[in-house]
């Protein structure tokens, strides 16, 4: 019996051993950020494409509000209730005294500054194909903005999605860095890829997920169900969206569709930030779902 309950606690041990391993947070190659220096107006760019201010705001925030990132929104889901931090640039209660490397392993990494990992809700499976010089711009142009002393709030995630160790296995199964959309894409439709499924994180919301809250990659853009339960996000593929370039730039521009409809929910701050990039961003974008 005793060597059955040896070989037991062995198991266990190796089993614990492994999982540790496993589940280790990741880091960015620091050579990759030492000699960068970021450029806070091509930052702004970076800024709006990434969607930053959508959920990072203060709940009702509107106009030059929308640029102090006080974070309190929160972002119901199958898991739980996910609540926006607090990533203006306050020193105590933001993220003011980040390094690049830390603001780095955060956006790319999921991983915080402390080293503990970070919810999916940050979409950091799409901000991963994002090169080092535009996260060194992001942060220059987030340093510039206004500070906010306002504590962040903790997630209304139960067990066991509490348990952010086990964020690790999820990595391991559902994030990457390669693109969806391969194939032999013009200049314009790589741009359009790049803004589409690294900065502007399209993906997240208009592909489908499975159990886990993987992204249902073989059905890419697709349609999904919305996070909280109500409505869905549509299917923005060639087999559904039947709209010219044109009028996926005009939507984009503007938030009225081909049918005079007008963009509402989450997606008018999506329009908001996409009518600030230069056109030739947003034609791009049309570019590049014409392939998907």
């Amino acid at each position: 019996m005793s060597r059955l309950l040896y070989g037991f606690a062995g198991l266990v041990a190796v089993g614990a051993a492994g999982f540790w391993l496993l589940t280790m947070p990741s880091s960015v190659n620091e050579a990759d950020f030492a000699a960068l220096t970021g450029d806070a107006k091509a930052g702004e760019n970076v800024f709006w494409a990434a969607g930053c201010a959508s959920c990072h705001a203060a709940p009702d925030a509107a106009g030059d509000a929308m640029l102090v990132l006080a974070g309190g929104q929160k972002f119901p889901s199958a898991f739980g209730t996910f609540i926006a931090p607090n990533i203006s640039p306050d020193p105590n209660e933001g993220i003011g005294g980040w390094t690049l490397v830390q603001f780095a392993n955060a956006v790319t990494q999921g991983v915080d500054d402390e080293g503990e990992h970070l919810y999916p809700a940050l979409p950091y499976n799409a901000y991963n194909k994002m090169v080092p010089q535009d996260i060194a711009d992001l942060k220059a142009f987030m340093d510039t903005l206004p500070a906010s002393a306002t504590p962040s709030l903790p997630h209304e995630v139960g067990f066991p999605f509490n348990i952010r160790r086990s964020l690790g296995l999820w990595k391991l199964m559902f994030v990457s860095d390669s693109w969806v959309i391969n194939g032999d894409p013009t200049p314009e439709q790589v741009r359009g890829r790049y803004i589409a499924e690294a900065q502007a994180h399209c993906g997240e919301c208009h592909t489908p997920r499975n159990l886990l809250g993987g992204l249902q990659i073989g059905k890419w853009l697709s349609g999904a169900a919305n996070a909280d339960g109500k409505g869905r996000t549509p299917n923005i593929t060639p087999a559904k969206l039947t709209w010219s370039q044109k009028d996926v730039v005009e939507y984009l521009t503007s938030g009225f569709t081909p049918e005079f409809d007008s963009v509402g929910g989450h997606m008018a701050h999506v329009v908001e930030n996409m009518a600030r990039l230069p056109e030739s961003d947003r034609q791009a974008v049309a570019a590049y779902l014409a392939i998907v």
